[in-house]
């Protein structure tokens, strides 16, 4: 036997970062002490992309990181080609790190001869060649069970609720959900913070009115408490800041935002640095540019916690301990 051919091959990870957020590829190949693989990437006249990679990539074990910021549609489209050019090439397996998946707000029909984007986007992935998906606080967790293979859901609530208890220790808290269907997340929040209670934003939406919300009233005890409103992201940020309009005009001392995703679409910024908040909490999935950032934003990185997780993934270890079960 040839005495090369004997043994197990090598595993090789490789890194590859798409054009949307490259500040954020380079932190987490940072992290795991690795290159980002050189690639030639740019668009053709008529809005086409191309992507190809500077460095062999066979038999590889390819993580393959985009960020969906606006504009979403050619942040998506490239991360799909950078697939299908990885899996064409041979890379042995394909790992797709969206820390904010895209059109995760439509994944259920609410009316007739509506989609359900975020099953095509699944099966966009499957079809260009991914193996498996990454994905830091999905809108609903039944988006999981739309791709057909591994999907590792992680949580930022960790590290956000570290960065509460350490800030604001010795306050009486309130953990607030912004509607009555987060309230669960609102109860791993108050566990994670040793107990806290629980409140609540009653609300109604009207379906033909996208990112327009009516809040009607506070159900929990906010009075003289410093109340944290948490939500997975924060797009036009008209729900979260009418939820601190509400705590604060219900006797709340003092209101503290806390949400994964800055999507931060049109008036957003303006809307929370003028409503009242005490600190508004990012973690930085999304890029913030400086002129979307004001003095009372916090911004804590996500880097270390994709690396890790990459780590496991290429070990073939338990993505869940690093969460004790809650992953």
């Amino acid at each position: 036997m040839n005495p090369t051919m004997s043994g197990t091959p090598k595993k090789n990870l490789m890194l590859f970062g798409g054009r949307a957020y490259p500040e954020l590829t380079e932190q987490v190949a940072k992290h795991l002490n690795v290159s980002v693989t050189p690639q030639s990437a740019y668009d053709f006249a008529n809005g086409e992309i191309f992507v190809r990679f500077e460095e062999s990539v066979r038999g590889c074990d390819a993580f393959v990181v985009q960020s969906h910021c606006a504009p979403i549609n050619q942040w998506l489209m490239e991360q799909l080609i950078m697939v299908d050019a990885l899996k064409r090439a041979s890379a042995k397996r394909i790992t797709v790190i969206m820390p904010f998946y895209p059109y995760a707000r439509q994944d259920k029909k609410h009316r007739g001869r509506e989609p359900i984007s975020a099953r095509l986007v699944a099966d966009l992935f499957k079809t260009a060649g991914a193996d498996r998906l990454v994905a830091v606080d999905l809108h609903t967790a039944q988006i999981q069970g739309f791709f057909d293979g591994p999907v590792d859901h992680l949580w930022a609530m960790p590290l956000l609720a570290e960065h509460i208890r350490a800030k604001y220790a010795g306050r009486e808290i309130t953990v607030v959900s912004p509607d009555a269907g987060r309230t669960k997340l609102a109860e791993k929040w108050a566990d994670t913070l040793g107990g806290t209670p629980i409140a609540f934003i009653h609300k109604t939406r009207d379906p033909l009115r996208p990112n327009e919300v009516v809040a009607n009233r506070v159900v929990g005890q906010v009075k003289d408490r410093l109340c944290v409103v948490i939500d997975d992201m924060i797009d036009t940020g008209g729900t979260i800041t009418k939820a601190v309009d509400q705590l604060l005009a219900e006797g709340a001392s003092d209101v503290v935002i806390a949400a994964t995703h800055p999507v931060l679409s049109g008036p957003a910024v303006q809307r929370l640095r003028d409503c009242g908040a005490r600190e508004v909490v990012f973690t930085d999935t999304l890029p913030i540019p400086a002129e979307k950032r004001f003095d009372a934003m916090t911004v804590l990185p996500i880097a270390p916690l994709l690396a890790r997780v990459i780590q496991e993934v290429f070990e073939d270890g338990s993505v869940t301990s690093l969460f004790d079960g809650n992953a």
